[in-house]
């Protein structure tokens, strides 16, 4: 079965592997990039974006620019010492030749959506303004896209950018409130089982190997990335969180997920929190159970995942 897909995204390093899968397996079916600000610069984001399209063979993608900020709050800068101010761990890049399309990505999403009804999901894994601003252009994108899957959030996992709150909620905590609580078939895929998976050294060599080109940029921003995670995490890897949005669409049955009510806190010492009150649990309150179900990933088998992206790429 095939998964016709735009990919709204803010490479990034772990972005940069999503890419490459959604470029490469067949069973993905890439109708754009949607570009945002995120992990750099929504200009180097959209670069990017077309570099790794370039070295995949993959030209004909089209790439959308979108956000290059939050909706609402001031812009925090992007976080060069994870990724690197060129977002590829500051390796040497090859020239782009290509060219952004000449839509926005809010407008380049719902043109999509309209042209193929009931048919695309949208996999987002930066700040999610691109989909509010969709939202905002077509109320209705809500009934015709197929599925919404967003790699951000923490239901059990606390944080990584504050003790509460993960990164791509925290970056435009009012977006994501927007897009979380729209109403669409919704999948959350947060930090609980993004941090279960660990891509190895061993790993990327067989995705370097299977990869050409576009295998040496994997590589080589393979190895500043994990250069962070062991100096203030202590792994020996580092974690793929875009590629297991991507895990949880082609492979589900690695994944363990519940339903139940999603919000995101907009402002305040928890802001960019996402709450998660489990459907059917009371509480003192309903106000925690008043926005539309949505799926949230609460377990992995992590060994699982990051085998099948070494698989998927090497």
């Amino acid at each position: 079965m095939s998964h016709p897909i735009i990919f709204d995204t803010d490479p990034g390093v772990d972005d940069a592997q999503a890419i490459a899968i959604a470029l490469r397996h067949p069973e993905i079916e890439l109708l754009g990039l949607t570009t945002t600000y995120g992990n750099v610069d929504v200009e180097t984001a959209t670069h990017n974006a077309l570099l790794l399209s370039e070295l995949a063979g993959r030209d004909d993608v089209p790439v959308a620019q979108g956000a290059a900020g939050p909706m609402v709050k001031p812009r925090h800068p992007a976080p060069a010492h994870i990724h690197g101010a060129n977002g590829l761990g500051n390796i040497e890049l090859p020239e782009v030749k290509g060219k952004k399309d000449s839509r926005s990505a809010a407008q380049f999403i719902v043109d999509t959506v309209n042209a193929r009804p009931g048919e695309v999901t949208l996999v987002a894994v930066g700040p999610v303004g691109n989909l509010a601003a969709a939202l905002q252009l077509a109320p209705a994108l809500t009934e015709k896209v197929k599925r919404v899957v967003i790699m951000g959030g923490s239901i059990r996992e606390g944080g990584n950018v504050t003790p509460v709150a993960e990164a791509n909620m925290f970056n435009d905590p009012h977006a994501a409130q927007r897009a979380l609580t729209a109403g669409w078939p919704l999948t959350l895929v947060g930090l609980d089982v993004t941090h279960r998976c660990v891509l190895t050294q061993e790993h990327m060599a067989r995705i370097e190997a299977g990869q050409g080109e576009l295998g040496k940029v994997l590589s080589g921003s393979y190895a500043f990335y994990r250069d962070f995670y062991r100096e203030f995490l202590g792994i020996d890897g580092c974690c793929p969180h875009d590629s297991c949005a991507l895990a949880w669409l082609l492979r589900p049955e690695l994944f363990t997920t519940a339903p139940g009510h999603l919000s995101v806190v907009t402002d305040g010492m928890a802001e960019g929190q996402t709450i998660f009150a489990p459907e059917g649990r009371g509480f003192i309150q309903e106000r925690w159970s008043q926005t539309p179900l949505a799926e949230a990933c609460l377990e992995v088998d992590g060994e699982a995942v990051v085998e099948w992206i070494a698989e998927t790429l090497g």
